[in-house]
């Protein structure tokens, strides 16, 4: 069923660090009004680079995640600066936070972010035929990199040390996209 897009009749706005709130009052195609807010980035956006070392090899970052104060596994992950194409803020984050660049690079598809209150986005980027370049990042301590297998998915899945939803769903989909003869 497709409906229409509800009417905004007006928005306000206040500062919330990287991102803006924004109170939006919406009249629905019903006629209902409603109050709905949403955080909108101030960014160009991220990419989510899934660095394939091999067919079967995808290569993770140990990371500091200060919203869980532990150490994650996760894809290499990085803003877009401004001006920057994503193809080139993946491979800039790919040799600052795993020591390796790519020759070859595929957009395979943006993810949303909690999509009903917020306006983030990522562009989720294939890296291949990888070679070691490393860039200065901005990260406070070096990187740890850990390769795992791609046909072990559902192991890494299950672990506590693993629990970033774009992660887990970019390598799902590279996993599908590389099984059906797109890779």
């Amino acid at each position: 069923m497709s409906r229409r897009l509800p009417t905004i009749h007006h928005v306000s706005e206040q500062d919330a660090g990287p991102y803006r709130m924004e109170r939006l009052d919406l009249e629905f195609g019903n006629g209902e009004r409603r109050q709905y807010q949403r955080l909108h980035s101030r960014g160009h956006g991220a990419v989510i680079v899934v660095p394939l070392l091999d067919a079967d090899t995808v290569l993770l970052v140990r990371e500091y995640a200060a919203g869980t104060h532990r150490y994650e596994l996760g894809l290499v992950e990085g803003r877009i600066d401004a001006g920057e194409a994503p193809l080139h803020a993946a491979n800039r984050e790919l040799q600052e936070e795993a020591g390796y660049a790519a020759r070859s690079l595929q957009l395979l598809r943006m993810l949303t972010l909690s999509p009903r209150y917020m306006s983030h986005q990522a562009h989720v980027v294939v890296a291949r035929d990888l070679y070691p370049q490393r860039l200065p990042g901005d990260e406070p301590e070096e990187l740890e990199v850990v390769p795992w297998k791609l046909h072990a998915l559902h192991e890494l899945a299950l672990r506590e040390d693993f629990s970033e939803g774009r992660s887990l769903a970019a390598l799902f989909i590279t996993r599908e996209w590389l099984q059906h003869g797109n890779g």
